[in-house]
């Protein structure tokens, strides 16, 4: 499938309404700024932990517009999976339910070994979970804290393949269309294809598109500049 190099929202305005099974996204939230000017990150600039250089944030005065966008592409009775921390959750959920979405709970991501920090060292990211319309889980055996390991000197704020394959098997079945406007590292894209459903990405970053290029060898996937 394509992939796509341009803004996030210009992006998700080009797709067709109610054409999207599941979408699982990963932002370059505002918050991330923060973190990396007081030093309690070290993922998200050149160091010793990661080779890539610093990302533009995506501001949160953008939020409503995207999930107006995200709402509009998802079919009806589908999932919206986002990740983020504890100020982007309250920025996000209020904007979420008024442009149409139901909130269900945030998941908790457990990666197991501690992080960086001053006051009780993070050692967990949220997943914040939307629903378009209803439906019905796949396994609705699975908790809602979700252990896997970080991914150590990768892209910035890289995700687990096997964490977004959990969300996607949970959200979607074989043949759906799998979208993620952030792609980032192109973790999701991946877990997408490892089980079978179609996917679609963007990032508007040079460097997202060359380590996810990296990370796969196929032939019918092009890179699109817009």
């Amino acid at each position: 499938m394509h992939i796509y190099q341009s803004d996030a929202v210009s992006w998700l305005s080009t797709l067709a309404d109610a054409s999207v099974d599941l979408l699982v996204t990963d932002p370059p939230y505002e918050s991330l700024e923060k973190h990396r000017n007081i030093g309690t990150t070290t993922r998200l600039k050149i160091s010793k932990s990661s080779s890539n250089q610093w990302f533009n944030v995506f501001p949160n005065e953008r939020f409503e517009d995207l999930l107006k966008e995200i709402y509009r592409v998802l079919k009806k009775n589908s999932h919206f999976y986002l990740f983020c921390d504890q100020e982007t959750m309250f920025e996000i959920k209020p904007i979420a339910e008024r442009v149409g979405f139901k909130f269900w709970k945030p998941i908790i991501w457990d990666k197991i070994t501690i992080g960086m920090g001053y006051h009780y060292r993070c050692r967990h990211e949220y997943i914040l979970f939307f629903e378009k319309g209803k439906r019905k889980l796949n396994d609705l055996a699975v908790p809602d804290i979700l252990e896997c390991k970080r991914v150590y000197r990768g892209y910035p704020t890289e995700k687990p393949v096997n964490l977004l394959e959990i969300l996607i098997s949970q959200s979607s079945v074989v043949g759906d269309l799998v979208v993620d406007p952030f792609f980032g590292s192109g973790s999701t894209l991946i877990a997408a294809k490892n089980l079978n459903r179609a996917y679609l990405g963007c990032d508007i970053s040079d460097l997202a598109h060359e380590y996810f290029m990296k990370r796969v060898t196929v032939p019918s996937c092009q890179a699109v500049h817009a």
